[in-house]
C-alpha cells in the first residue's frame, strides 16, 4: 500500500481514468461491430459519420492509435460501399 498522500490520490485517479477509458474503447468496439453487421446501405450511410466521430474521439485521446482509427474507418467505408 502507498504511504504518501499524493501516491494514494494518484492510485484513485488512475483507477477512475482506467474505467473511463475502458468504457469509451468498449463502446467504440461495439459500435464498429454493430456497423459491420448492417446490411442496409441507407442505414449504414446514416450511421457511418457517428462511428467515425467516435473513433476520432478516442484516437484523439490516445486510447487507440491514429493509424488504427484510420484503418478501421477505411474498412468501414469499404464495407459501406460494398452494400447493395
Amino acid at each position: 500500500m502507498a504511504n504518501h498522500k499524493s501516491s494514494i490520490k494518484r492510485i484513485r485517479q488512475t483507477v477512475a481514468r482506467r474505467l473511463h477509458n475502458r468504457y469509451y474503447v468498449k463502446s467504440a468496439r461495439t459500435a464498429v461491430r454493430r456497423f459491420r453487421a448492417l446490411t442496409d446501405k441507407a442505414e449504414a450511410t446514416e450511421k457511418y459519420p457517428k462511428v467515425v466521430s467516435l473513433l476520432d474521439k478516442i484516437a484523439g485521446k490516445g486510447l487507440i492509435s491514429k493509424n488504427k482509427a484510420s484503418n478501421l474507418k477505411s474498412k468501414l467505408a469499404h464495407h459501406m460501399n460494398k452494400l447493395a
